[in-house]
């Protein structure tokens, strides 16, 4: 049986200054710490296999946060998989009969948040006030429509999906319990493809920040259970 556990990352400093972050590499607050401690102590007595993250440093403290608090994590190795290229230089080794066992975290561009183009770093209410509430709206909240330079959600799809069945679904194959710590768009991507939701009704869907959702599978990945963790 087999075991997926989605989290998006704690509040993050932009979050905070109600301003549109996208993939500009901001960190947690301080209240957005407490948040991912708080998941780490709901999943401290979980054993993961494997862990995945974006390239951006909130999603990654927030991992981080989590494995620190867990009772069988204390080491870990991670694979950077945003370079091609290079990759296989990040994880070449061989162990020897007898080594200890790390937990890997592949950091994956894939799993970035949302790219909010020309809007990165402004904030919301000012850009309701030049654009217009219905326009605002309908780039957050409509599926295919992208703000100006930027990704619609369908877009956000289109590059998260093909690096979860490819990297991710494998392992809950095998019966894996897999870890992803994430953004509240790439995450509701996954959350589409594993509970097959329209695109209207995925645009619903929000995510509470540095909250566990868990999916357990069926031998034929059908998911048998789901359940938010909640302190």
């Amino acid at each position: 049986m087999s075991c997926l556990i989605l989290v998006r990352h704690g509040q993050s400093i932009w979050n905070l200054q109600n301003r549109f972050t996208g993939w500009v590499d901001v960190s947690l607050s301080p209240q957005g710490i407490r948040e991912a401690q708080t998941a780490g102590e709901l999943l401290a007595e979980y054993i993961f296999d494997v862990a995945f993250t974006s390239t951006l440093i909130r999603a990654q403290d927030n991992l981080f946060e989590i494995l620190a608090l867990n009772r069988h994590c204390d080491q870990y190795v991670r694979v950077h998989e945003q370079s091609e290229q290079k990759q296989e230089w990040y994880e070449h080794f061989t162990p020897a009969a007898g080594d200890s066992a790390e937990l890997k975290v592949y950091a994956a561009e894939a799993l970035n948040e949302r790219y909010y183009g020309d809007l990165q770093g402004l904030n919301k209410d000012q850009v309701r006030k030049h654009y217009g509430d219905k326009q605002v709206h309908q780039w957050r909240r409509s599926y295919d429509v992208a703000p100006p330079g930027g990704e619609s959600l369908k877009l956000t799809a289109e590059r998260v999906l093909p690096y979860y069945l490819s990297k991710i679904q494998p392992r809950l194959n095998s019966g894996q319990t897999v870890l992803i710590s994430a953004h509240g768009n790439s995450l509701r991507a996954l959350i589409m493809q594993i509970e097959a939701l329209t695109p209207e009704e995925i645009i619903q869907r929000e995510l509470a920040t540095g909250t566990p959702h868990i999916y357990t599978f069926t031998p034929t990945l059908e998911v048998e259970r789901q359940e938010v963790l909640k302190p």
